[in-house]
């Protein structure tokens, strides 16, 4: 961020949210929402969200959390404990935006469903994040991102085209479905200032992730898609990817490097192939250093990565030039690594706004801010045990 980004507004100052969600398709369009702006405060349950058990723990607050949870406010209430369910309605009374990921049935049956929560403010949004959507066949089944992986086709591709058969190193079902969520909810921001109405949003991580498949047409259509796929290739700096297969890659680098496979028009197949591979590998093992690399590369004009370890993104030069590894206090004299938020306005910000809470450290802040209710009326509520804290 620049200097001067203090001085531009926020796209969703004033706007207030609720987040009852956990683990990550929730808590992740909750903190897009908080940094771009919105007030979010997390409604965090006693036994805490399962996301802190995951990750390096800095003074109380694990890795994986905080990513997630940044720049929230946070308090814990048993919403199961009498006199919870009013609490949450004052809340939400005072909300432009409500947050959860439970099963369908989870929020009714605490009374705070969609019908409840409307019926004391009608201009109230909504988003439920489920696996398999409200009011279907598979509603009822609970789900993480790797079993709408599997359900989407997305393991069965793998294996086809990898021969490997294990999830993928990132819950894309979850991400997807937050950011589409994240789309919705916005959109029914602007219609609201049209009609004066909320909507309940009702997205299924099953919707986002066939959406978002760039590729199932493929399938949908039984095509044959007859093309290589790309590799890895080691060269003398280190691995690269190469969005190129092999065969155009040989054809790019005998018109850029001179580079032949001795073979005589007699040569068998198979020979041909083993003889262009071995010239391939030994022309990138002599690219001694990065700038060999992208030199030869940009030869070629052919799109190319360096296979990075995440723990090293901070050298990246984009990532280092953008800022995208933010830097925040860690509540422990120092400050901690956070991916910051990607997007790049020309006059407003966007921004992580600070850690993530511990349980329960804003019982106190939020209700004197959103209902005005005094220090001994907060105590009071937590000597009950409706509001709790770590």
């Amino acid at each position: 961020m620049t200097d001067d980004s203090q001085d531009r507004p926020s796209p969703l100052e004033g706007l207030r949210v609720l987040d009852f969600s956990r683990v990550l398709a929730g808590p992740f369009a909750g903190r897009m929402l908080a940094d771009l702006g919105a007030e979010v405060v997390k409604i965090e349950p006693p036994e805490g969200d399962m996301t802190r058990l995951w990750g390096k723990v800095v003074a109380g607050v694990p890795g994986y959390f905080h990513q997630q949870n940044a720049g929230k406010k946070n308090i814990c209430v048993d919403l199961r404990a009498p006199g919870a369910r009013e609490l949450v309605l004052e809340l939400v009374r005072r909300a432009d935006i409500v947050v959860e990921n439970f099963r369908p049935d989870v929020m009714p049956r605490l009374g705070l469903g969609w019908a409840a929560l409307k019926a004391v403010n009608p201009r109230l949004i909504m988003l439920s994040i489920s696996g398999f959507g409200q009011g279907g066949p598979e509603s009822h089944r609970p789900a993480y991102a790797p079993i709408v992986h599997a359900e989407a086709g997305l393991l069965d591709r793998a294996r086809r085209r990898h021969g490997v058969s294990r999830d993928l190193p990132l819950s894309v079902a979850d991400t997807n479905a937050a950011l589409h969520g994240l789309v919705a909810v916005l959109s029914a921001v602007i219609l609201r200032e049209r009609t004066g109405q909320g909507q309940h949003v009702d997205l299924a991580m099953m919707d986002a992730t066939v959406v978002t498949d760039d590729q199932l047409h493929a399938e949908l259509e039984d095509a044959v898609v007859d093309a290589p796929p790309n590799d890895v290739w080691p060269t003398g700096a280190g691995e690269i990817f190469v969005s190129a297969d092999v065969r155009y890659l040989w054809k790019k680098l005998s018109e850029t490097q001179g580079l032949q496979d001795g073979a005589g028009p007699d040569t068998p197949f198979e020979e041909k192939v083993r003889r262009r591979h071995e010239a391939i590998r030994a022309f990138l093992a002599g690219l001694t250093d990065w700038a060999a690399v992208e030199a030869a590369m940009g030869a070629m004009n052919i799109a190319w990565g360096r296979v990075r370890y995440g723990g090293e993104l901070h050298h990246q030069p984009t990532v280092r030039h953008r800022g995208t590894i933010a830097q925040v206090d860690d509540r422990a004299g120092g400050t901690r690594p956070i991916p910051q938020s990607p997007y790049r306005f020309s006059d407003a910000r966007s921004e992580v706004r600070g850690g993530a809470a511990h349980r329960g450290e804003h019982n106190a802040a939020v209700l004197a801010d959103w209902l005005g209710k005094d220090p001994a009326e907060a105590q009071a509520l937590e000597a009950s045990g409706v509001l709790q804290r770590a």
